[in-house]
Protein backbone atom coordinates (compact mmCIF):
# COMPACT_ATOMS: atom_id res chain seq x y z
CA UNK A 1 0.00 0.00 0.00
CA UNK A 2 1.66 3.44 -0.67
CA UNK A 3 0.12 6.92 0.49
CA UNK A 4 0.63 10.45 0.64
CA UNK A 5 2.73 11.33 4.02
CA UNK A 6 0.81 11.81 7.27
CA UNK A 7 -0.17 15.55 7.32
CA UNK A 8 -1.27 18.40 9.32
CA UNK A 9 -5.46 18.11 9.60
CA UNK A 10 -8.10 20.04 11.42
CA UNK A 11 -8.37 23.02 13.25
CA UNK A 12 -5.77 21.54 15.53
CA UNK A 13 -3.12 21.24 12.81
CA UNK A 14 -2.35 17.64 14.36
CA UNK A 15 -0.20 15.41 12.06
CA UNK A 16 -2.74 12.60 11.08
CA UNK A 17 -2.37 9.74 8.94
CA UNK A 18 -4.70 9.06 6.08
CA UNK A 19 -7.24 7.18 5.82
CA UNK A 20 -6.27 4.64 3.89
CA UNK A 21 -3.02 3.88 5.93
CA UNK A 22 -5.32 3.46 9.57
CA UNK A 23 -7.44 0.81 7.61
CA UNK A 24 -4.18 -1.01 6.02
CA UNK A 25 -2.92 -1.39 9.37
CA UNK A 26 -5.91 -2.45 10.54
CA UNK A 27 -5.43 -5.25 8.33
CA UNK A 28 -1.66 -5.90 8.95
CA UNK A 29 -1.00 -4.63 5.32
CA UNK A 30 2.88 -2.93 4.78
CA UNK A 31 2.18 1.01 4.06
CA UNK A 32 4.97 2.82 2.50
CA UNK A 33 4.38 6.90 2.30
CA UNK A 34 7.18 8.73 0.15
CA UNK A 35 7.09 12.64 -0.18
CA UNK A 36 6.90 12.22 -3.95
CA UNK A 37 6.63 9.24 -5.81
CA UNK A 38 9.00 10.26 -8.66
CA UNK A 39 11.59 10.26 -6.38
CA UNK A 40 14.35 7.28 -7.95
CA UNK A 41 14.18 5.85 -4.26
CA UNK A 42 10.52 5.62 -4.65
CA UNK A 43 10.61 3.86 -7.96
CA UNK A 44 13.19 1.22 -7.19
CA UNK A 45 11.03 0.57 -4.47
CA UNK A 46 7.99 0.04 -6.62
CA UNK A 47 10.01 -1.64 -8.91
CA UNK A 48 11.09 -4.47 -6.31
CA UNK A 49 8.07 -5.23 -5.57
CA UNK A 50 7.47 -6.17 -8.94
CA UNK A 51 3.50 -5.88 -8.87
CA UNK A 52 1.10 -7.32 -11.70
CA UNK A 53 -1.12 -4.29 -11.35
CA UNK A 54 -1.14 -0.83 -10.39
CA UNK A 55 -4.31 0.99 -8.84
CA UNK A 56 -4.82 4.61 -8.17
CA UNK A 57 -7.30 6.35 -5.98
CA UNK A 58 -7.42 9.88 -5.57
CA UNK A 59 -3.49 9.73 -4.86
CA UNK A 60 -2.64 13.72 -4.86
CA UNK A 61 0.11 13.28 -7.43
CA UNK A 62 0.65 12.84 -11.02
CA UNK A 63 2.22 9.24 -11.37
CA UNK A 64 5.17 9.72 -13.59
CA UNK A 65 6.21 7.25 -16.52
CA UNK A 66 8.36 5.49 -14.79
CA UNK A 67 6.45 4.21 -12.09
CA UNK A 68 3.20 3.73 -14.43
CA UNK A 69 5.50 1.32 -16.44
CA UNK A 70 6.71 -1.00 -13.60
CA UNK A 71 3.53 -3.00 -13.19
CA UNK A 72 3.15 -6.10 -15.62
CA UNK A 73 -0.46 -5.10 -16.32
CA UNK A 74 -0.02 -1.64 -16.28
CA UNK A 75 -2.25 0.83 -13.75
CA UNK A 76 -5.49 1.72 -13.74
CA UNK A 77 -7.51 4.73 -11.99
CA UNK A 78 -10.78 5.29 -10.59
CA UNK A 79 -12.19 8.73 -10.86
CA UNK A 80 -15.33 10.07 -10.00
CA UNK A 81 -16.98 11.48 -12.60
CA UNK A 82 -17.49 9.77 -16.32
CA UNK A 83 -14.80 10.69 -18.56
CA UNK A 84 -14.34 12.51 -20.22
CA UNK A 85 -16.23 15.09 -18.52
CA UNK A 86 -14.74 16.66 -15.20
CA UNK A 87 -11.02 15.56 -15.50
CA UNK A 88 -8.98 16.66 -12.46
CA UNK A 89 -9.11 17.30 -9.34
CA UNK A 90 -12.34 17.93 -8.04
CA UNK A 91 -14.55 16.48 -10.31
CA UNK A 92 -17.73 15.93 -7.49
CA UNK A 93 -17.64 19.29 -6.85
CA UNK A 94 -17.65 20.49 -10.08
CA UNK A 95 -20.36 18.20 -11.08
CA UNK A 96 -22.73 20.17 -9.06
CA UNK A 97 -21.30 23.50 -9.84
CA UNK A 98 -21.94 23.19 -13.32
CA UNK A 99 -25.87 21.88 -12.23
CA UNK A 100 -25.04 18.16 -14.01
CA UNK A 101 -27.97 15.64 -13.43
CA UNK A 102 -25.95 12.49 -14.07
CA UNK A 103 -22.24 11.72 -12.74
CA UNK A 104 -20.59 8.33 -11.95
CA UNK A 105 -17.49 6.54 -11.54
CA UNK A 106 -15.09 5.83 -14.23
CA UNK A 107 -12.01 3.12 -14.31
CA UNK A 108 -9.41 3.98 -16.88
CA UNK A 109 -5.94 2.40 -18.11
CA UNK A 110 -3.49 5.46 -16.79
CA UNK A 111 -1.04 7.75 -19.06
CA UNK A 112 0.94 10.50 -18.46
CA UNK A 113 -1.76 12.79 -19.08
CA UNK A 114 -4.53 13.99 -16.73
CA UNK A 115 -7.12 11.53 -16.33
CA UNK A 116 -6.79 10.77 -20.49
CA UNK A 117 -6.47 7.39 -20.47
CA UNK A 118 -8.89 4.79 -21.85
CA UNK A 119 -11.53 3.66 -20.08
CA UNK A 120 -12.37 0.19 -19.17
CA UNK A 121 -15.49 0.64 -17.09
CA UNK A 122 -18.02 3.16 -15.58
CA UNK A 123 -21.03 3.33 -13.87
CA UNK A 124 -23.55 6.31 -13.58
CA UNK A 125 -26.00 7.47 -10.98
CA UNK A 126 -28.05 10.49 -10.75
CA UNK A 127 -27.49 13.92 -8.80
CA UNK A 128 -29.93 14.28 -5.85
CA UNK A 129 -31.46 17.97 -5.82
CA UNK A 130 -30.33 18.22 -2.34
CA UNK A 131 -27.23 16.20 -2.55
CA UNK A 132 -23.89 17.84 -1.45
CA UNK A 133 -20.32 17.22 -2.05
CA UNK A 134 -19.90 15.32 0.77
CA UNK A 135 -22.66 13.00 0.16
CA UNK A 136 -22.21 12.49 -2.74
CA UNK A 137 -18.22 11.76 -2.75
CA UNK A 138 -19.12 8.95 0.01
CA UNK A 139 -21.49 7.67 -2.24
CA UNK A 140 -19.52 7.52 -5.39
CA UNK A 141 -16.10 6.33 -3.42
CA UNK A 142 -18.55 3.51 -2.67
CA UNK A 143 -19.66 2.69 -5.97
CA UNK A 144 -16.09 3.16 -7.27
CA UNK A 145 -14.73 0.25 -4.91
CA UNK A 146 -17.61 -2.32 -6.26
CA UNK A 147 -16.74 -1.07 -10.22
CA UNK A 148 -13.15 -1.94 -9.07
CA UNK A 149 -13.72 -5.26 -8.04
CA UNK A 150 -15.55 -6.33 -10.79
CA UNK A 151 -13.03 -4.46 -13.17
CA UNK A 152 -10.33 -6.70 -11.21
CA UNK A 153 -12.01 -9.83 -11.48
CA UNK A 154 -12.78 -9.58 -15.56
CA UNK A 155 -9.76 -7.42 -15.98
CA UNK A 156 -8.62 -9.74 -18.82
CA UNK A 157 -11.99 -9.75 -20.57
CA UNK A 158 -12.67 -6.20 -20.94
CA UNK A 159 -11.80 -3.91 -23.72
CA UNK A 160 -10.52 -0.41 -23.52
CA UNK A 161 -12.71 2.33 -25.18
CA UNK A 162 -10.65 5.63 -26.02
CA UNK A 163 -12.07 9.09 -24.52
CA UNK A 164 -13.79 11.35 -26.66
CA UNK A 165 -11.13 14.30 -25.99
CA UNK A 166 -12.98 17.12 -27.59
CA UNK A 167 -15.83 16.81 -25.06
CA UNK A 168 -13.25 16.50 -21.85
CA UNK A 169 -13.87 19.01 -19.32
CA UNK A 170 -11.29 19.87 -16.50
CA UNK A 171 -12.54 20.21 -13.04
CA UNK A 172 -10.21 22.71 -11.43
CA UNK A 173 -8.97 22.59 -7.75
CA UNK A 174 -12.04 24.53 -5.62
CA UNK A 175 -10.65 27.95 -4.19
CA UNK A 176 -11.96 29.40 -1.24
CA UNK A 177 -13.21 32.23 -2.71
CA UNK A 178 -15.54 30.51 -4.80
CA UNK A 179 -17.35 30.40 -1.24
CA UNK A 180 -17.88 34.08 -1.33
CA UNK A 181 -21.43 33.93 -2.22
CA UNK A 182 -23.91 37.34 -2.94
CA UNK A 183 -27.61 36.96 -3.19
CA UNK A 184 -27.53 38.81 -6.18
CA UNK A 185 -26.75 35.30 -7.96
CA UNK A 186 -29.85 34.20 -7.95
CA UNK A 187 -31.24 31.08 -6.35
CA UNK A 188 -30.37 28.51 -8.58
CA UNK A 189 -26.41 29.32 -8.44
CA UNK A 190 -26.81 29.72 -4.37
CA UNK A 191 -27.71 26.57 -4.42
CA UNK A 192 -25.36 24.71 -7.02
CA UNK A 193 -22.79 26.45 -4.76
CA UNK A 194 -23.80 25.51 -1.03
CA UNK A 195 -23.94 21.94 -2.18
CA UNK A 196 -20.99 22.02 -4.41
CA UNK A 197 -18.35 23.64 -1.64
CA UNK A 198 -19.83 21.76 1.45
CA UNK A 199 -17.77 20.71 3.54
CA UNK A 200 -14.90 22.55 1.65
CA UNK A 201 -14.41 25.35 1.03
CA UNK A 202 -17.71 26.45 2.46
CA UNK A 203 -20.28 28.90 1.06
CA UNK A 204 -21.52 32.17 2.63
CA UNK A 205 -23.76 34.81 2.37
CA UNK A 206 -24.10 38.45 3.71
CA UNK A 207 -27.12 38.87 6.20
CA UNK A 208 -27.83 41.34 9.32
CA UNK A 209 -25.72 39.34 10.99
CA UNK A 210 -22.80 39.74 8.85
CA UNK A 211 -21.59 36.83 6.35
CA UNK A 212 -22.62 33.70 7.64
CA UNK A 213 -21.45 30.44 6.54
CA UNK A 214 -24.73 28.41 4.67
CA UNK A 215 -24.70 24.33 5.12
CA UNK A 216 -27.91 23.64 3.78
CA UNK A 217 -30.98 25.47 2.13
CA UNK A 218 -33.45 24.83 -0.26
CA UNK A 219 -34.89 26.55 -3.55
CA UNK A 220 -38.40 28.15 -2.83
CA UNK A 221 -39.84 29.16 -6.39
CA UNK A 222 -37.42 32.02 -7.38
CA UNK A 223 -35.83 32.56 -3.92
CA UNK A 224 -32.81 30.56 -1.81
CA UNK A 225 -33.75 29.40 1.62
CA UNK A 226 -31.02 28.47 4.01
CA UNK A 227 -31.82 26.10 6.39
CA UNK A 228 -28.67 25.49 8.61
CA UNK A 229 -26.06 28.08 8.95
CA UNK A 230 -22.78 28.61 11.58
CA UNK A 231 -21.46 31.98 12.74
CA UNK A 232 -17.81 32.37 13.74
CA UNK A 233 -17.01 30.08 16.23
CA UNK A 234 -20.06 28.44 16.44
CA UNK A 235 -22.32 25.05 16.40
CA UNK A 236 -24.61 24.91 13.58
CA UNK A 237 -28.01 25.89 13.40
CA UNK A 238 -31.23 25.89 12.27
CA UNK A 239 -30.90 29.41 9.86
CA UNK A 240 -34.41 30.61 11.58
CA UNK A 241 -33.27 30.30 14.87
CA UNK A 242 -29.35 32.31 13.78
CA UNK A 243 -30.58 34.78 12.13
CA UNK A 244 -34.75 35.14 12.91
CA UNK A 245 -36.39 37.83 10.49
CA UNK A 246 -32.62 39.13 9.31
Amino acid sequence: MVTQPDRPANRGMKITPPAVKVAAEELGLPVYQPERIRDPEAVERLRALAPDLLVVVAYGQIIPRSVLSIPRLGAINVHASLLPRHRGAAPVARAILAGDRETGVSIMRMDEQLDHGPVLANAATPIGDREDAGSLTKRLAEMGADLLAETVEKFDELAAQEQDHAQATVASKLKREEGQLEWEMGAKEIDRRVRGLQPWPGATLPTARGRVKVLSGHLAGDRYVPDVVQLPGKKPAPAKQVLGDA
